[in-house]
């Protein structure tokens, strides 16, 4: 059974993470940097840099949010990035910000479904997605258009959390996870299953290899794990 936000609501996953990010998108970069005590910003920069050696011109970032991926991402000198999300008020937080930055030219961000994206086969160079697949209602299907899109010899680089595996960081993340997280999300937030669920999504998802089989059986060559922060998270690269 899927994991959704809002488990006394009727909803498909994808309607529930919609309403969720909608409700959420206002403090969401304070409580993403406070919570994960600014480690998530070093994981981007990570991740960004696994896609230097192919220098990409045409850039779409999945699951944009507020843009801070794609914003990273312009140091790779790309010619345009597009940010897709299914998130309108995520997307408003997200144009703001990249208005604000003087960056409108370089980034768009445009409402897009993960699993039905409105580009033709073999458009970007470089397909980038930060904490968004878990999220994603079918996963194989997600991958599969991000597949599609992608450019032959594209690369596609998917940051996502993992549940840490070794003592003691397993059980101190699992405490964290499951008290502190969704206590401070709730205060600031005022949205009570916002940051349970976050921790259950991370809980469900497929992660390591299991993710990487995905990866592959979509179509994606050379394809790699790269554990971050005592496999908090985990960088996942692929070729087409």
């Amino acid at each position: 059974m899927a994991v959704v936000p809002y488990k006394d609501q009727n909803g498909d996953k994808k309607s529930q993470v919609a309403k969720m990010f909608n409700n959420i998108a206002g403090n969401y970069d304070f409580l993403n940097h406070f919570l994960s005590a600014g480690i998530d910003i070093i994981w981007r920069k990570k991740a960004v840099s696994m896609l230097k050696p192919i220098q990409p011109k045409q850039v779409l970032d999945i699951a944009t949010g507020t843009a801070d991926f794609a914003i990273e991402t312009l140091k790779l000198n790309p010619d345009k990035i597009t940010g897709v999300d299914i998130s309108e008020g995520m997307l408003a937080v997200g144009r703001e910000k990249i208005a604000k930055k003087g960056l409108a030219n370089k980034i768009e961000l445009q409402y897009g479904d993960s699993e039905n994206l409105p580009f033709a086969d073999n458009t970007f160079d470089a397909i980038t997605v930060a904490f968004g697949v878990r999220n994603f209602e079918n996963l194989e299907k997600g991958l599969s258009e991000m597949y599609r899109v992608l450019k032959p010899g594209g690369m596609a680089v998917v940051l996502e959390f993992s549940n840490p595996r070794s003592f003691p960081m397993k059980q101190l993340y699992q405490f964290y996870s499951r008290n502190i997280l969704p206590m401070i999300g709730k205060i600031v937030s005022k949205d009570n299953a916002a940051y349970t669920y976050l921790p259950e999504s991370v809980q469900a998802f497929p992660d390591g290899r299991a993710f990487l089989n995905i990866y592959e059986k979509v179509g994606f060559k050379t394809t790699q794990w790269h554990p971050l922060t005592f496999g908090i998270s985990s960088i996942y690269t692929g070729r087409k």
